[in-house]
């Protein structure tokens, strides 16, 4: 089963639900997988501690002129959706961060003046929690604008004979839905405040436009307003754990502590999440 832990804005408590999930459900069970694909700031090694075992370049094909072969003809920056490969004048200019390897200006190109050649934009990482269960994580290199293809690579690794456990960007952008792509049920982490809800409700509509069942998880409860609670009831959303406002959970999350360690009744609250959740995988 691939569980997406997701939100529609950063800050809701996305990466201590994902943590937390994946440790309490890994006593006695190591079929365990926790993914992290908020490529561009990845933080969930800092609560699980994993010991990294293999890494790997993760690299886009770009395209790469040959002038000496090329007549600018313009084919090449008429098929480019995307604005990576312009014709001024008698010269045809490329712009890797641009690039979405999608090789049409290769296939136009009248010539075959046009190769693919590789470049690294991030990397990938696996390993064991120190929980016992695997762990896998991808990272933007600083100054690229595309997490996408880190993101597919991330999710290669995915075994759904296991529990996989998915800690989705923040927000509603193509990251979050490649993440969310072909799972098995959606988690939403929000908060009960006026921001909380608004981005609750975009990600609804996200969801709700890839198909997939979902549930929601309302964090620091106690402070706020009923109002995100209104909503999964007018919207027939299933609330699927409540976590109260306190202060221990921040000084344990502030330690790059798991809160279910640190706490005994919030152990109890992720026990009863991932039970919840298990019954969606049976029925």
């Amino acid at each position: 089963m691939v569980v997406a832990i997701a939100s529609g804005k950063g800050g809701t408590g996305k990466t201590t639900v994902a943590t937390n999930l994946a440790h309490v459900a890994s006593a006695g069970n190591k079929g365990i997988h926790l993914l992290d694909c908020d490529v561009e700031e990845p933080n969930c090694h800092i609560f699980v501690k994993p010991t990294i075992e293999h890494r790997e370049k993760v690299k886009v094909s770009v395209p790469k002129v040959n002038r000496l072969k090329c007549t600018a003809c313009g084919q090449c920056a008429r098929i480019c959706a995307f604005g990576a490969i312009a014709c001024i004048k008698q010269h045809v200019l490329t712009f890797p961060e641009l690039c979405h390897g999608c090789t049409a200006c290769r296939l136009v190109c009248p010539e075959e003046a046009i190769v693919e050649q590789k470049r690294e934009i991030g990397s990938l990482e696996s390993g064991r929690a120190a929980g016992g269960f695997e762990f896998t994580q991808g990272s933007l290199n600083i100054g690229e604008a595309m997490p996408v293809p880190v993101i597919r690579r991330v999710k290669d690794k995915l075994d759904r004979e296991k529990l996989s456990i998915l800690d989705a960007p923040p927000g509603t952008s193509c990251s979050m839905v490649m993440t969310l792509r072909d799972s098995d049920y959606v988690c939403l982490v929000t908060e009960p405040t006026p921001f909380g809800l608004n981005d609750l409700e975009l990600a609804v509509e996200v969801v709700r436009n890839l198909g997939l069942p979902m549930g929601v998880i309302i964090n620091r409860c106690g402070t706020g307003n009923g109002r995100v609670r209104d909503y999964c009831r007018d919207q027939e959303l299933e609330i699927l754990a409540e976590i109260p406002d306190n202060r221990r959970v921040a000084e344990a999350y502030s330690r790059g502590m798991l809160v279910c360690e640190e706490i005994p009744e919030m152990k109890e609250i992720f026990l009863s999440l991932l039970a919840r959740i298990r019954q969606k995988e049976n029925g």
